[in-house]
């Protein structure tokens, strides 16, 4: 007597994105069929997106997101490589003036990719839509969930047309990014609304493209100008990064009351006149304008704690910026989704699609990436007027009384340095900064004495034509 063959098995991913295209990944092969659910059509070619306003700014990604990227789509690093992508070694090829002063640059420790958001996503698009188990339903709007609170069955969708109809599937993944739907679509389902804190500091950020000197084309340092955030007023910030085609992408942002305009004219102004150092407005003038200025206000810190809840349907998880978004600043939302991808991966692995408590298990894992990168941005972001209703709590300051005198020594001490740059990079958890030997050189403070300007070297400057 024959035996029947298994029924198929069909994983759902809400969003085109970089955590959903990951995702998809992720799923391919553990799943019979991935469909990924996108309201826009995903281009072909690096090219902008309705759904994704964010890419006209600077976007890096950590090492610790690069190396989960890798576990994934293996080779994807040099693919983007190969785009015109660069890496950055840290902090080697990076000058940051933090709120206690001048970084050094110290041998490497960690890296970080840098490419136009475009790029990235059409490297890493193109790698997972090659698997024939992976499919687009492109313009397609995502309605609700079905199924009830104990387990989702499927995703309704509508498409351009306005035809409505039901994807069922053993696992729907949310990763539609900051205006996710999954509290709402949770609450359709009879589940109560689920714990969520939000740090707004108010800030707003223009970015614009600009050709580098051709001198400065090849090699040129990441920049990187920060706010101190005891100082009154507004905090306002600066970086400018090396990406493909000897292009810069430089990004502007200030809190409450010191927010960047969208006029070209106050650009160069704004990044010379009103930052802590006038290092990034001195470059771009010796730099050719490729774009107009490109404004956001969307940048509220907000998570949503789906691993709290007491009650959690199976066949349903939430990835990426749907489950925390952060000030993108800090620049850590792409390497959290890759590493939550890939955790996505492991766990289905190991215990099956569509076993019970699946779901769960993987939301309260990818509590532990979202929770380093949480706790990274709203350490500084609490203190801001206005960016919290009560205010920053007794840990909050604690933490940032902490973390203000390890950034004090990381910039005279290579271990230091070496050990922040653990924890910012995502490769290691914030345990390593409470050691006794990190705790002891905190108290001792930096060894070596304060850099008085920016560490570029004679030939940098040179490049830059500031020289």
């Amino acid at each position: 007597m024959s035996e029947r063959p298994s029924p198929a098995r069909a994983a759902v991913v809400l969003g085109g994105s970089h955590t959903g295209m990951l995702a998809a990944r992720a799923l391919a092969g553990l799943a019979d069929r991935v469909v990924v659910v996108e309201r826009d059509e995903l281009p072909v070619t690096p090219a902008p997106r309705k759904g994704l306003p964010q890419a006209r700014h600077a976007h890096m990604l950590w090492s610790g997101g690069v190396r989960a990227m890798e576990e994934l789509l293996p080779d994807i690093t040099a693919a983007l490589l190969d785009a015109g992508a660069r890496r950055a070694p840290v902090t080697t090829d990076m000058v940051a003036l933090s709120a206690q002063g001048w970084f050094r640059r110290w041998p490497e420790s960690h890296h970080v990719l840098l490419a136009g958001r475009d790029l990235l996503d059409a490297t890493v698009r193109a790698r997972v839509l090659a698997d024939g188990r992976v499919e687009v339903l492109g313009g397609t709007e995502v309605l609700g969930l079905t199924g009830g609170a104990a387990a989702v069955t499927g995703v309704r969708v509508r498409d351009r047309e306005g035809r409505e109809r039901t994807v069922e599937a053993d696992l729907v993944v949310d990763a539609t990014g900051r205006g996710s739907g999954a509290s709402r679509w949770l609450t359709a389902l009879g589940l109560p609304a689920p714990e969520r804190r939000e740090v707004d500091t108010g800030l707003a950020y223009a970015s614009r493209l600009y050709l580098a000197p051709e001198q400065a084309r090849a090699g040129f340092p990441v920049i990187n100008v920060q706010p101190d955030p005891r100082d009154p007023g507004p905090g306002r910030a600066g970086f400018l990064l090396p990406i493909e085609d000897g292009r810069w992408i430089v990004t502007l942002n200030g809190t409450r009351g010191g927010e960047p305009s969208s006029s070209a004219d106050d650009f160069v102004p704004f990044a010379r006149d009103r930052l802590r150092h006038p290092l990034i407005g001195e470059l771009l003038a010796q730099a050719e304008p490729l774009s107009d200025v490109a404004v956001t206000r969307a940048t509220v810190n907000r998570r949503y704690f789906y691993e709290r809840m007491r009650a959690w349907p199976d066949n349903f998880t939430v990835l990426g910026d749907a489950l925390a978004a952060y000030n993108p600043v800090y620049g850590h939302g792409l390497a959290v989704g890759a590493q939550s991808a890939l955790l996505l991966r492991d766990l289905t692995r190991r215990h099956g699609l569509g076993t019970p408590g699946l779901s769960r298990r993987v939301q309260k894992a990818v509590a532990r990436p979202v929770g380093a990168a949480w706790d990274l941005a709203i350490g500084q972001d609490v203190f801001y007027p206005g960016a919290t209703e009560n205010g920053p709590t007794a840990r909050d300051r604690l933490v940032s009384a902490y973390v203000s005198r390890l950034m004090y020594t990381a910039t005279g001490n290579g271990r230091i340095a070496r050990r922040v740059t653990d924890v910012t990079s995502l490769e290691r958890r914030a345990e390593v900064l409470l050691t006794p030997s990190v705790l002891l050189a905190a108290l001792a403070g930096p060894l070596k004495p304060a850099l008085t300007g920016p560490p570029l070297t004679a030939e940098e400057l040179k490049s830059a034509g500031l020289q």
